[in-house]
């Protein structure tokens, strides 16, 4: 039962002091997520009531079935953005019939990632790039806050085409900003922004909700043309069995299957860098986190829900605010239920400025400049997928954006293992130590003999590289009467390494080269037996090190190998 509900591990050495920090820490996240999951009900293009049963149903599955202590499940911004790209397609935003796609969407999603799940699938996690995943999050979040403008200015949008139509609309059409409008979302962001720096452990957000609806009721700005959220149901979410028959569910699956892995990336990776702080307390499960998402979707499509996953700022809120276990998660969807039972009529005061707000700082927060410039200085390769993700996804648009960085990663990945580090060694002056010509000023270059490492698996993607950087020696040292390949690093070799070490054997003996191996470990030495390659370049030329082959003592005590080849 443990490794079906992870909570019974945590709830074994339970005490009264865990109860208060986890009572404490679901009540922050609790009035958190009532006015995220609103406004990101919004982003995704449903009515906001919609926002606060994905912050009751999955937060509470999750709680029992995931892995990590610390995590927060509900809606999040980025994923909410992603679904109304996609849902959009197959009907009108905020219809019923947009309703019953996303609740189909929402269980896809969830099937998938349990299916991950339980073929232990969690893996996958390790071949999503994190510059991809940052571009795209970029890229997110400067869409996101674009389409919070219309909320922000008070500006009714017309038929664009695509977010750089969009934005250049708000620009040309500043004339007919609605000026009520905006002081309440300029007054909103001041509040959000001065308020995180003075009370940062106290939820800002709910304070600006608060605010907000005040001064609505108040002044009445809903006769002065500010848009309200208006009138919202109050009570539980009912059950219902989501529509199977007649929807395109093979039109779902890329739509799905992009959702389905973004949520898992976004939960893990978050419960990874909260759990590096409680190492001693716990483990995070990449297949249980899957079962355990994929869980909470499949559940909560049943009460309308849309997708859900980690989000960091709630996450990162509930494990500072010392939550212990996810009883934290299990209090936080309780203050959302009290909302939904005895709250609602007074949201309705709510407007959409507001939100809008609370969504335009949330969504700037996850782009991190700094560690952007970090890797322009540290790793080249690492900026130019994090760029290309980046402007993929504002070119080609949300959906296909998470794709093109993949594809650009993958790209990168066959560039860099068809160019494998390769150096060059000469002996360091006076001692038996090799080191790179090229960056030690001490290792000595002999004119007879040629000492290359290669520094990579050899397979068939980069031998290519390893025979043409041989014949470039050749040309270039035509005194050459040695050529040592140190295969130290050498991991591993394919038959298309084979093929090519037994072609630049015979290139060497052509020109009357010794050719010798040194340093070969056992697995790839085990090949040389299996291919019978051992004895093309013949059992005296290899040697356990540089020195060895260097010597001309024939006669010298050599190591009998030891291979498992039968």
């Amino acid at each position: 039962m443990k490794s079906i509900f992870p909570i019974i591990d945590s709830l074994k050495s339970y005490s009264s002091e865990w109860l208060k920090n986890d009572l404490f820490a679901g009540l922050v996240v609790g009035v958190m997520l009532i006015p995220q999951g609103m406004a990101y009900a919004m982003i995704a293009g449903l009515p906001p009531i919609y926002g606060l049963y994905t912050a009751i149903i999955p937060t509470v599955v999750y709680a029992l079935i995931g892995s990590s202590r610390h995590v927060s499940v509900g809606p999040v911004a980025m994923d909410s953005l992603i679904l109304v790209a996609g849902a959009s397609a197959f009907a009108t935003e905020g219809t019923m019939d947009y309703i019953i796609v996303v609740a189909a969407l929402t269980l896809l999603i969830g099937a998938i990632q349990m299916g991950m799940g339980v073929l232990k699938l969690g893996f996958i996690a390790n071949f999503l790039s994190k510059p991809v995943i940052l571009g795209f999050t970029f890229a997110a979040a400067v869409i996101i806050s674009i389409k919070q403008l219309k909320y922000l200015l008070g500006i009714q949008l017309v038929d664009v085409d695509g977010i750089f139509d969009e934005f250049l609309f708000y620009i040309l059409n500043l004339d007919g900003v609605h000026l009520p409008t905006l002081w309440i979302a300029l007054g909103s962001l001041f509040l959000l922004i001065v308020g995180k720096k003075l009370i940062s452990k106290f939820p800002v957000s709910l304070l600006v909700v608060l605010v907000g609806m005040g001064i609505s009721y108040l002044f009445q700005l809903d006769n002065v043309g500010v848009s309200l959220v208006g009138y919202m149901p109050s009570g539980l979410p009912e059950f219902s069995i989501p529509e199977i028959e007649g929807l395109p569910w093979g039109d779902f699956l890329p739509l799905a299957i992009t959702l389905a892995l973004m949520g898992f990336v976004e939960i893990y990776s978050i419960g990874q860098r909260l759990q590096s702080k409680h190492k001693a307390e716990y483990e995070i499960n990449a297949n249980q986190e899957l079962v355990g998402l994929g869980m909470a979707n499949v559940i909560g499509s049943f009460f309308r829900t849309f997708p859900a996953t980690a989000s960091f700022s709630r996450s990162a809120v509930n494990e500072s605010s010392g939550a212990k276990t996810t009883i934290a998660s299990l209090v936080a969807a309780l203050i959302v239920i009290l909302a939904l039972l005895f709250l609602m009529p007074v949201f309705q005061y709510l407007p959409h400025a507001v939100l809008g707000a609370i969504i335009f700082v949330a969504v700037l927060g996850l782009i991190d400049t700094k560690l952007a410039r970090s890797l322009w200085k540290t790793d080249r390769y690492d900026f130019v997928m994090l760029l290309s993700s980046f402007l993929g996804t504002l070119i080609l648009g949300i959906e296909w954006g998470i794709g093109f960085g993949i594809l650009i990663s993958l790209l990168v990945l066959i560039y860099k293992t068809s160019a494998p580090h390769m150096a060059v060694l000469g002996r360091v002056s006076g001692t038996n130590f090799f080191r790179n010509l090229d960056r030690f000023d001490e290792a000595v270059d002999e004119p007879s003999v040629s000492i290359l490492r290669f520094d990579a698996r050899l397979f068939f993607a980069n031998v290519g590289s390893l025979k043409s950087k041989v014949e470039r020696l050749v040309k270039e040292k035509p005194t050459m009467k040695k050529f040592i390949l140190d295969s130290q690093s050498i991991i591993d070799i394919d038959s298309s390494g084979i093929d090519g070490v037994e072609d630049i054997v015979n290139l060497l003996d052509e020109r009357g080269i010794e050719f010798h191996m040194v340093s070969i470990i056992g697995p790839v030495r085990d090949k040389l037996f299996k291919t019978g390659l051992i004895d093309k370049v013949g059992r005296e030329n290899i040697h356990d090190c540089i020195e060895d082959a260097l010597s001309d003592q024939v006669d010298k005590p050599k190591l009998v190998y030891q291979t498992n080849v039968k």
